[in-house]
């Protein structure tokens, strides 16, 4: 068993702390008295996979054995997530190809015929051949991908989507295949506790109006349309989903020991993160992002669980909150964290400031219980270059975001209002987002209006060793140094404030007592 996260207070004897700063490590000085919330060990990984997946398939949670509910004449769709999750990915085998293996066994065994594979990627760029196969496997890659029976789902394609309703928000449309099956197997890798439920599907196979219903900017509203699109999803088709809950190890030897507490670090770790210091300032910034691109996390199942939609979910919730959550005594003044070098939305792509931005204080930040660990009106201090730095392949429609919005307003609500229509039904977006590996174009806003919830919530946002063009044009301050920063929010805060360091990775689920 691994040991909880706690909540250490720096003192004369505490060592200079880990802080990520984007492509690269800084180890960091605190006052003292600040909380380091640490993150929590990874519980003990399932000791036999193929097992697990069996045990889940034979005995699930509310729905009977998926054998008896495989039949001859059936369609059968396998959807699955996309190459964002997790972040960093996984070594080969991934999960999700030993599940969807299990399944296809199981299928050839009740003589199913009519079976298809879709990557519920949603509004994110479409996964090259590549990565579809790294994902599924070679085997399943080779059956499925030729006869054009492994696609990306294609949120703009009006020939293959059908109306399965409409909510108060309006109409609910699926992935034509997914729809029109007897049987949806949905195999997800459970890594965050924030989940829809079964409006998770319509979220990855969904047309972009309806995915606009969950993502967009509605307020409390978006709890309600998400609660309505999965009873229609429910409804409209028969779904079986299956989970694997990901364990804390997001980072393969010999670096694990950088998640972990510094005062622990052997010579040997010493020594190594010496070498891995030295390296990452020597090479070319270009040439670091591509090896930070390539790393690969050594993670291990905890839990798999199949069943009713609603049952796995609440199974896999409660795993990944065992997993993840660490109790804080109380909110700080002043909250302190730092951006890795991936992103769900920058797999072997550049984290941009929108996307730097997101992972600070919508992934990081925004990971609670129900109160962020920072107090309301306080400030936050995040870590990274935020270089201007956007690539055209991926990101087209966020260049435009970052030079043609923010350079007017930074508010989510007049984005929304006056900019929104616009890009989602940009031709050109449209186009690069259905034959490359482009994100639609609405893309950014829905990324911003998850931001626009800590730019409530703190009344100052500094980054440290930050692009002060690029900070400035998205309502943030920019320091050289984290005294410096102090010194900016002194106003916000005051002179004395209490300060929290989030140290991550992995992910850390704030509970606030």
């Amino acid at each position: 068993m691994g040991r909880p996260g706690f909540v250490l207070e720096v003192d004369d004897r505490t060592p200079p702390l880990l802080v990520p700063d984007g492509d690269r490590f800084r180890l960091e000085k605190f006052p003292l008295g600040t909380r380091v919330i640490y993150p929590v060990e990874s519980l003990p990984r399932i000791p036999d996979l193929v097992e697990a997946i069996n045990a889940a398939l034979d005995a699930p949670l509310q729905s009977e054995p998926l054998a008896a509910l495989l039949q001859p004449a059936m369609r059968l769709t396998i959807a699955f997530d996309d190459i964002g999750t997790p972040t960093p990915r996984m070594r080969r085998p991934d999960i999700r190809g030993k599940v969807i293996e299990a399944v296809l066994t199981r299928a050839a065994a009740a003589g199913v015929d009519d079976v298809a594979l879709v990557s519920a990627n949603g509004l994110n760029r479409r996964m090259t051949a590549e990565e579809l196969e790294y994902i599924v496997g070679e085997r399943v890659f080779r059956s499925f991908y030729a006869d054009g029976l492994l696609t990306n789902h294609d949120a703009e394609d009006a020939d293959n989507l059908v109306s399965i309703g409409s909510t108060t928000a309006g109409e609910v449309a699926l992935n034509a295949r997914v729809a029109n099956s007897d049987l949806l197997i949905f195999v997800h890798l459970a890594d965050s506790s924030r989940r829809r439920g079964a409006a998770e599907i319509a979220a990855g196979l969904g047309s972009t109006a309806t995915i606009g219903q969950l993502c967009g900017l509605q307020g409390q509203g978006r709890d309600a349309a998400a609660a309505e699109i999965a009873d229609l999803v429910s409804a409209a088709v028969p779904v079986f989903e299956i989970d694997a809950v990901l364990d804390n190890d997001v980072l393969a030897p010999p670096l694990e020991f950088l998640s972990g507490r510094e005062w622990e670090w052997t010579l040997k770790d010493r020594a190594t993160w010496f070498a891995v210091r030295r390296g990452l300032e020597w090479t070319p910034p270009r040439a670091r992002r591509r090896l930070m691109n390539r790393t690969e996390a050594d993670y291990h199942a905890t839990l798999v669980t199949a069943g009713a939609p609603a049952a796995v979910h609440k199974a896999s919730s409660a795993q990944v909150t065992a997993q993840q959550l660490v109790e804080v005594p109380a909110p700080a003044d002043v909250g302190l964290l730092g951006v890795s070098a991936q992103t769900p939305y920058s797999v072997d792509s550049v984290i941009n400031p929108i996307l730097a931005a997101w992972s600070a204080l919508a992934a990081s930040f925004g990971s609670h219980s129900g109160t962020p660990f920072v107090r309301p009106g306080g400030a936050l201090i995040v870590y990274h270059p935020l270089q201007a730095e956007f690539s055209p392949l991926h990101h087209p429609s966020y260049v435009d975001f970052f030079a043609d919005v923010l350079t007017v307003t930074t508010d989510a609500q007049q984005i929304s209002t006056d900019y929104e229509e616009k890009f989602a039904r940009d031709s050109w977006y449209v186009h690069l987002y259905r034959t490359s590996q482009a994100f639609h174009g609405v893309h950014p806003m829905h990324v911003w209006y998850q931001i626009a919830a800590a730019q409530q919530h703190c009344n100052d946002i500094v980054w440290v060793g930050a692009d002060r063009e690029s900070a400035a044009r998205m309502g943030f301050r920019a320091a050289s140094t984290l005294a410096d920063a102090l010194e900016i929010v002194a106003s916000t805060v005051g002179n004395a404030p209490s300060i929290s360091y989030l140290h991550s990775p992995p992910q850390i689920l704030v509970d606030v007592r």
